[in-house]
């Protein structure tokens, strides 16, 4: 008799605490499976690290945990170009014209981003259609009309080299353009040189990108 008491009681817990446990807090999560990797110890990456706990000094680590919060070496993030690693003199300029643009074509849609970067990094100089008419021309010296004879011979990887390290009064855009960007503006600039043409569904979709931004700035 105690036996099937028992049963019942078992019966009666299982099915009614999972509807009291269920009607507690709805602010709460629960109980955590794990909660030693459910509840992860936050870190700030710019915090200053304990250093009774952590080196940066791989040569001197003395028991402690070696950490420098860099990415390990050889490694890119995703969907980032390889580094490029010519030298920023006379002899990494003249090797560039060999380097190709990785991409051989790119989407409407990147061509309409493409001109939307133009004018924002660079029209302000060389102007809208790369006429070196922008509203810093005659205010600063050395701006050249892109669509000259001797900037449409230039090969790509050389306008890419530039935008990398700047050249005479240029800077360099490598901090506010990362390496895909810098090749896209190329093949954008192409379109403005009349050596390449964007696909015919993104032309006016370019046109309307670049006179927006243009407007904006």
């Amino acid at each position: 008799m105690r036996y099937y008491q028992s049963i019942r009681v078992a019966c009666f817990l299982v099915l009614v605490l999972p509807v009291v446990i269920s009607c507690g807090s709805k602010r709460s999560p629960g109980r955590a499976y794990m909660p030693d990797m459910y509840y992860s110890r936050a870190y700030e990456a710019y915090a200053q690290r304990d250093s009774l706990k952590f080196t940066m000094d791989m040569n001197n680590k003395g028991g402690l945990i070696y950490y420098d919060a860099r990415p390990v070496a050889g490694t890119i993030k995703r969907n980032e170009q390889f580094p490029y690693t010519l030298p920023n003199d006379s002899i990494g300029y003249k090797m560039s014209a060999g380097i190709k643009n990785p991409f051989d074509s790119i989407s409407a849609a990147d061509m309409a981003e493409s001109g939307r970067l133009f004018n924002i990094n660079c029209a302000v100089c060389h102007g809208e259609k790369g006429k070196a008419n922008g509203p810093m021309a005659g205010k600063v010296g050395g701006i050249v009309d892109l669509t000259g004879h001797q900037y449409v011979a230039l090969a790509d990887g050389t306008i890419f080299h530039v935008m990398t390290y700047g050249k005479n009064n240029m800077g360099s855009y490598a901090s506010q353009l990362d390496r895909k960007q810098r090749w896209m503006i190329v093949k954008y600039v192409r379109t403005l040189q009349g050596t390449a043409k964007p696909a015919t569904d993104s032309s006016a979709t370019v046109k309307s990108t670049a006179d927006s931004s243009i407007k904006k700035s």
